[in-house]
């Protein structure tokens, strides 16, 4: 699988190791990769990356929704900062895992596949440079920035090949908490559709 080098052409990842450019590939993950990667891993911390946001930013044609009634996922929408976990990937594993990410992350191509610098928050200061998938801002299914009402109408309405959206978006918000992280604006449209406000 292929990770951009300096001068923009696109290399496999064993090049790029062989050529002392990327010595271990690490992983952001804000949504479903937070608490189910899928790859094998080396190790992992909490992380921030600034420049970018969590959001139902995307319409789902697929997982959440339908061509004909798209429902909402999330994704990493331009601006702010994200509070998840960066992962190393096993070494060995590097070329194996982003063929996987790409197949997972990529049905409709609605998210930009970069490397983006994470902080990791595990008192070490350290930053890592991690592969990232952002909400592609040209793409027709990127929903941008909804209302909360609008936003309620369309998960309470929309139903996938993974199931309804309300799942995922209650299921995203029970795990998002568990790892001790707490999205504001998905806690509220939460709430809503479980009629606690």
């Amino acid at each position: 699988m292929l990770v951009p080098a300096p001068n923009g052409n696109l290399i496999s990842f064993g090049q790029a190791k062989r050529a002392g450019r990327m010595t271990e590939l690490w992983v952001f993950g804000y949504g479903s990769l937070m608490w189910r990667p899928g790859f094998p891993i080396a190790a992992q911390a909490p992380g921030l990356l600034k420049g970018a946001h969590r959001a139902l930013c995307v319409y789902s044609v697929f997982y959440r929704g339908t061509k004909e009634k798209p429902g909402l996922v999330l994704g990493l929408d331009r601006g702010g900062a994200c509070r998840g976990v960066a992962f190393r990937v096993a070494p060995g594993a590097e070329d194996e895992t982003i063929a996987y990410l790409r197949e997972r992350e990529q049905v409709t191509a609605v998210y930009v596949e970069t490397y983006r610098n994470v902080r990791l928050v595990d008192g070490s200061g350290r930053t890592v440079k991690a592969l990232t998938y952002l909400a592609d801002p040209t793409h027709p299914q990127y929903a941008g920035r909804l209302s909360l009402d609008e936003q309620l109408r369309i998960v309470r309405a929309c139903r996938g090949q993974a199931g309804a959206n309300i799942e995922y978006v209650l299921n995203t918000v029970r795990h998002l908490e568990e790892e001790g992280v707490h999205d504001a604006v998905l806690s509220k449209l939460a709430a809503r559709l479980t009629g606690e406000v």
